[in-house]
């Protein structure tokens, strides 16, 4: 890096937070990125800032953000239901960039995203707090995006067979 990063001060980390939401909002996902990184540099485990910049890098999805870039910070999410919930929305989210792409194989890739989503969702809802549901509004999304789209299916499975034995 040619020029060197200035850190913020603890005190700023709310209002750098609310800023990341906006950039969020206003569909600028690489500067709510940014924001969260000047956070967790001032505060490495701020649960806030963490969950914000994974929302952020699954908001680049559609721009072709390397997946595992979100799934990196999961494990350092300090609840398990926030990394149940959490690995749920990153395979929900690749699976809406999947479909929107609609490169061959697309059908496939993103239904077993849409299930893997649903399994940590399920997850999710079993270690839910009392009266916080949104794991069950997540399932329900992802039910109907299938209902939606029924080309998603599962992989046949003699579709590699067939190909090998040509």
């Amino acid at each position: 890096m040619p020029y060197p990063l200035k850190p913020i001060s603890k005190e700023a980390i709310d209002a750098a937070l609310e800023k990341a939401h906006l950039y969020r909002v206003l569909n600028e996902p690489a500067d709510a990125e940014s924001i969260c990184l000047d956070i967790l540099e001032a505060d490495p485990s701020h649960q806030g800032a963490l969950i914000s910049l994974l929302l952020a890098r699954t908001d680049q999805f559609d721009d072709g953000m390397n997946p595992q870039r979100a799934r990196e910070i999961l494990q350092k999410l300090s609840s398990e239901y926030d990394r149940a919930y959490y690995a749920g929305l990153v395979h929900e989210r690749m699976a809406k960039a999947m479909i929107k792409r609609g490169t061959p194989g697309a059908c496939y890739s993103a239904y077993e995203q849409l299930r893997h989503a649903m399994e940590c969702f399920h997850k999710a809802e079993e270690l839910r707090p009392p009266g916080h549901d949104d794991a069950i509004l997540r399932w329900n999304a992802c039910v109907r995006l299938l209902a939606r789209h029924p080309e998603l299916q599962p992989r046949p499975k003699d579709t590699v067979e067939a190909v090998l034995s040509e």
